[in-house]
């Protein structure tokens, strides 16, 4: 280390490499110790060890460190810190030592433009492990295992969520393709700022938590590892605001499903293989994004059908990935077919419902940043004769600083809607009762109808019963006269 140290700063790159080889190979013949090398890339791939040592180290870096390497992606939101070329790094696990050292070599490389090439320099960098021999084991079946699952925990805590929207790519228009886009989520909901029932919010978690850690129950039972829940209510509830919950709680990447913009099943199917692992798929209004019915076989395969949605929501195509949810959003469940939300497909159904008082004081905490005031038991009251959605009290609470501006605004509001609902539930009433009297009217006119006809059949069949009655006795005199006269005949 003293070595190579004095002969970074006084000698050539080129001849420090060569003296820096010749030494360690020397060294190397006497010594006790391995090393173990972790390039930056493996062919066109990025080595995931590298990365994750990269991140390991920088969570256990001292203040011995002289150079410091500091970075910041448009994608992260913190400032990453970690350690420079030609700087090391001392470890311990499980009580033996680990020497880490991260090297950087320029290396030429010759492009071509076309006609001519040109020779440039590019880094080749990669970290070193030098550690006792007899720590081998130790390294490849604890240490570096350790140290996967530290940086993936790291990453997690580090990841910035996105939002995957589906764009149709316009040079492939023809052939239909489409793929997804992403931008960065940055949604302040959480479940503490959600205007819910808070034993809704409890059972909503729980569940989270327990789909989260039943991998291996998945496994054992034979069933994909992901999560359906359908919320169903009128709008304004809070049904997006519950995703976005979901979503910073789980810390999962978002896909936003517009089916009306796939036109075909093998469309959705190469669009739902894409999304990654630890995601939620979200289908809002699945109600009235696409009319899903099985068609006929030609127009099958120019739209997305029921039956082939289905097959990608819990058929074979669902196991492609770990760790999904499938959220729909209605607000009109009864509208839906019922193979749609059967349960293995929507697990849990959710009902997002009016305000509630426990809402709207969550939601005078989060918008006032009061919780009490004189006029929260005369709002509560109203709430329980006017239904009122979490929106529009948010609405409300929004358009004053002053809490008995804006309180006494919402009291308004309610009883301005209990009348609007009162005079549309009176004219819905007149118009009852005014069908009732049409129907009745139609009735009457019907059965006056039904009593002429009746009556115009039966003077038909009295008039039938007369000519028959008639015909039967002009027979009966026909006869008595054949009779008499055959009887004359036989008296000449």
């Amino acid at each position: 280390m003293v070595v190579r140290s004095v002969a970074r700063d006084y000698l050539p790159p080129e001849f420090r490499d060569y003296l820096y080889l010749g030494f360690r190979n020397f060294i190397n013949k006497f010594s006790i110790y391995l090393t173990m090398v972790i390039y930056e890339f493996n062919g066109f791939r990025d080595n995931e060890i590298y990365n994750a040592t990269e991140l390991y180290v920088a969570a256990r870096m001292s203040t011995d460190f002289h150079r410091l390497k500091v970075i910041k992606n448009p994608t992260q939101k913190n400032i990453t810190v970690t350690m420079e070329v030609n700087e090391d790094f001392t470890d311990t696990f499980n009580g033996a030592k680990f020497y880490w050292s991260s090297v950087s070599k320029k290396t030429p490389t010759r492009q071509y433009d076309g006609h001519d090439s040109r020779t440039s320099r590019t880094d080749l960098r990669w970290l070193e492990l030098t550690f006792h021999r007899d720590h081998k084991d130790l390294v490849l079946n604890e240490y570096l295992p350790f140290i996967l699952n530290e940086a993936e925990m790291k990453k997690k805590e580090q990841k910035t969520v996105k939002l995957f929207t589906v764009k149709t790519n316009s040079s492939y228009s023809k052939m239909g393709t489409a793929k997804w886009k992403s931008v960065n989520l940055d949604h302040p909901a959480s479940f503490a700022t959600l205007a819910m029932d808070a034993d809704m919010k409890e059972m909503v978690k729980k569940d989270l938590d327990r789909f989260v850690a039943r991998r291996e129950y998945y496994r054992k039972v034979g069933k994909a590892w992901k999560r359906g829940y359908l919320l169903h209510g009128p709008p304004g509830t809070g049904k997006s605001s519950l995703i976005a919950a979901i979503v910073n709680y789980l810390n999962f990447d978002i896909y936003d499903l517009e089916l009306t913009d796939i036109k075909s099943n093998s469309e959705l199917r190469s669009l739902l293989v894409a999304t990654a692992n630890r995601s939620i798929l979200v289908v809002e209004d699945i109600d009235c994004s696409v009319e899903l019915h099985d068609r006929v076989a030609v127009e099958a395969a120019k739209a997305v059908t029921l039956s082939g949605f289905l097959n990608f929501v819990d058929g074979l195509w669902s196991s492609c990935g770990d760790e999904r949810i499938i959220i729909f959003t209605t607000n009109r469940k009864n509208k839906l077919d019922p193979a749609l939300i059967r349960p293995g497909r929507m697990d849990l159904h959710i009902h997002m419902s009016y305000c509630t008082p426990c809402g709207f004081r969550l939601l005078a905490s989060n918008y006032l940043g009061i919780t009490q005031h004189d006029l929260f038991n005369q709002i509560e009251d109203l709430m329980s004769e006017v239904n009122v959605t979490p929106a529009e009290v948010a609405e409300q609470l929004l358009k004053d600083d002053d809490p008995s501006v804006v309180l006494d605004g919402l009291i308004k509001f309610i009883d301005v809607k209990r009348k609007m609902n009162e005079e549309a539930k009176a004219k819905r009433k007149e118009k009852k009762e005014a069908k009732r009297k049409m129907n009745e009217e139609a009735e009457a006119k019907r059965n006056e109808k039904e009593k002429e006809e009746a009556e115009a059949e039966a003077e038909a069949e009295t008039e039938v019963e007369t000519a028959r009655k008639e015909k039967e006795e002009a027979k009966i005199k026909v006869t008595k006269k054949e009779k008499e006269k055959a009887k004359l005949d036989a008296e000449k």
